[in-house]
């Protein structure tokens, strides 16, 4: 994300962001790879997503991120699930995020390389990779992913499927 896009509302205000929880036919879940631009060993997994632009809704931020990001675009757009106040050092700053994660379900399994979307100069830096991951092995991976209770998440979504309202996420301070 170029630094200009992070400054947003009022001063201190969190920047306004909506993420994708996108399921393919057979429930799995698509994880994007990213590191810290100039440490790659610094490395996470977390929800295609980014931050609002104009006066897009967080709805319309979310289909334009996950397009831009793994270059997907046919998929169609659920409820709300969870929401979350989360704050990480990253590319040399402090970000301050107040994240909407929105379900999302596609009909095909798309195999999804950074080449496939179209990032920016920062996401280019950044982000290394793609995988759909199975609620299983989310649950097994010691590698790290945000929001951190994702495979909880996850498999409760699988199992009760969506909130009847969004569920407010603990604050995450990393």
């Amino acid at each position: 994300m170029p630094a200009e896009a992070l400054v947003e509302g009022a001063p201190g205000a969190p920047r306004k962001v909506a993420r994708v929880v996108l399921l393919d036919p057979d429930d799995r879940i698509l994880l994007l790879h990213g590191h810290e631009p100039d440490d790659p060993a610094d490395d996470w997994w977390f929800t295609p997503g980014g931050g609002l632009e104009g006066e897009e809704t967080r709805e319309q931020a979310a289909l334009r991120e996950l397009a831009e990001e793994t270059g997907i675009t046919d998929v169609e757009l659920g409820p709300l699930l969870w929401r979350r106040i989360c704050s990480f050092p990253f590319a040399g700053r402090r970000w301050e995020q107040d994240e909407w994660y929105y379900l999302a379900r596609t009909a095909h399994t798309f195999e999804v390389t950074p080449e496939a979307g179209a990032l920016t100069e920062l996401e280019r830096r950044s982000v290394v990779g793609a995988r759909w991951w199975t609620c299983r092995e989310l649950t097994r991976a010691h590698e790290t992913v945000y929001p951190t209770r994702l495979a909880e998440l996850f498999r409760r979504l699988l199992d009760e499927g969506p909130p009847v309202r969004p569920v407010t996420l603990d604050t995450e301070i990393v």
